[in-house]
């Protein structure tokens, strides 16, 4: 059985501005417009924007499997980056930092999602690849995302 890849990087260029970008994708609870994958978030612990240590909790959902993280913003650098890990816990033992940089260039953004599973033991990731065929190559989904979220932005700005 096979592992699933433990990184990853997609970027698009929108013709939306990097502004409205950024008020987009710095407010977690907003995933659920552009996400494939996330179907809603909601800030948690009494959080009500992105800064370090705030945290959400997202609702996901991909074919028949659906599941709850909590997630913590790690880093924000308005209006370029921002990064969150999902918290390992007793029954979600794992943890991936994501991150959105959105960077401007002519006549629009440029908009850069990553990740990086942090911890992820080999039973889970044998696991997770036989469950979620979908995560075993990621690259399409969140190049799809990715562009959503430049249409929806340019429909916001």
């Amino acid at each position: 059985m096979g592992r699933l890849p433990k990184r990853g990087t997609v970027e698009v260029v929108t013709e939306t501005a990097p502004e409205a970008v950024w008020r987009l994708v710095s407010d977690p609870t907003r995933v659920g417009e552009w996400s494939h994958e996330c179907r809603e978030a909601e800030w948690i612990d009494g959080a009500d924007a992105a800064a370090p240590g705030a945290r959400f909790r997202g609702r996901n959902k991909l074919g028949r499997v659906a599941w709850s993280r909590t997630n913590e913003v790690v880093a924000v650098d308005a209006p370029r980056e921002i990064a969150w890990r999902t918290v390992p816990t007793r029954t979600m033992p794992d943890s991936t930092e994501w991150h959105i940089r959105v960077e401007p260039v002519d006549g629009g953004a440029r908009i850069v999602q990553s990740f990086v599973v942090l911890k992820l033991n080999p039973i889970m990731d044998r696991l997770f690849y036989a469950m979620t065929p979908e995560h075993r190559d990621r690259t399409a989904a969140l190049r799809d995302d990715l562009e959503r979220l430049g249409k929806v932005a340019g429909e916001l700005a």
